[in-house]
């Protein structure tokens, strides 16, 4: 998020009205407009909204719950590596949906696939393209 947007939220969660939010700004900066400020000038707007009692709260994004079935966690896992190994240029589960999509059902573009909703049969089909993906993934770091 940007320094301008927190400070704005500051303000509303603070309950500033204008007169005091100018105010703020002027003793601290030295100018009333955020346009004409500095980065550093706006950190500083922040740190002191944070001294008025502002707390900066990370967004409400919830986590998906993880699986309580090991070769999904696998699945997943392996998802990861070969991203950090670069094998994978998209890391995210929508990427992984689609890898699966297409091992299992291959030119059909009509069949949704949940990797957290494999049988163990299907998996291990999944399972067996990561490792050999991320073997060959290694194989290229190390040389």
């Amino acid at each position: 998020m940007n320094t301008n947007a927190i400070i704005n939220i500051a303000k509303t969660q603070l309950g500033l009205d204008d007169v005091t939010y100018r105010a703020l700004l002027v003793r601290v900066t030295g100018t009333e407009s955020l346009r004409k400020m500095t980065d550093r000038q706006k950190l500083a707007v922040v740190d002191e909204l944070k001294k008025k009692g502002f707390k900066v709260t990370p967004s409400a994004r919830q986590k998906l719950p993880v699986s309580d079935k090991r070769y999904i966690r696998l699945i997943h896992a392996l998802w990861n590596s070969c991203h950090r190994l670069g094998v994978v240029s998209n890391g995210s589960r929508a990427a992984l949906r689609e890898f699966c999509r297409g091992i299992l059902y291959p030119g059909n573009d009509k069949v949704a696939v949940d990797p957290d909703t494999l049988d163990y049969e299907k998996a291990s089909k999944i399972i067996d393209a990561l490792k050999a993906m991320e073997e060959r993934g290694k194989e290229k770091a190390a040389s």
